[in-house]
């Protein structure tokens, strides 16, 4: 069962880092921004999400995500117990593995890592995205969980940490931002 805050409150209080769990609709609506963008549309968009238990999903671009959160949750619950979706052993659209953060990172071996979070060093998005598009690998990470701040070991990962905003923002807002401004910027080249 995925946790859900609004269905699993009290039971979830006594859980670690409870702040950042049981909000499956925030990835859900970034990963409705990034599948749908014109980015990942021509194949320049690779996404994969990471959970606090050690899990890596990896998505594919031609997934076509259910519009309603709740079908999105059992989507996710059939990912977590066979490990890929479909279950079939065809073309999976998306596969979940036990893995460590560190251990994706070298698996794809990104050219420069940033990690979008509310106490990095501030920088105006455009020029972010045209440094990112001169990279060869580009990797970012964003915390798509409903509080608190990225954990050390996931920081540590990172060539850099970067604000785009002086306050804080949700997930899909920087997701649907960074995709946008990336995308003029690859236009522009």
């Amino acid at each position: 069962m995925i946790l859900d805050r609004s269905l699993h409150h009290h039971a979830m209080l006594s859980l670690p880092e409870s702040e950042k769990r049981g909000r499956p609709d925030i990835l859900h609506f970034c990963l409705l921004e990034a599948l749908g963008s014109p980015l990942n549309k021509r194949g320049n968009l690779s996404l994969y999400a990471h959970t606090l238990n050690e899990v890596a999903l990896s998505f594919s671009q031609e997934l076509r995500l259910p519009r309603d959160c709740y079908r999105f949750r059992s989507l996710m619950e059939q990912l977590l117990i066979s490990g890929q979706v479909p279950p079939a052993p065809e073309k999976p659209l998306v596969v979940a593995k036990e893995k460590q953060l560190h251990q994706i990172k070298n698996e794809l071996q990104p050219s420069r890592t940033i990690a979008l979070t509310s106490n990095g060093h501030l920088e105006q998005l455009p020029a972010l995205c045209k440094r990112l598009s001169e990279e060869k690998n580009p990797l970012v990470f964003i915390g798509a969980y409903p509080n608190g701040a990225m954990r050390l070991e996931t920081l540590a990962e990172a060539d850099e940490r970067i604000s785009i905003y002086p306050e804080t923002l949700e997930a899909w807002t920087v997701v649907s931002r960074l995709i946008y401004e990336y995308e003029k910027t690859l236009t522009a080249a």
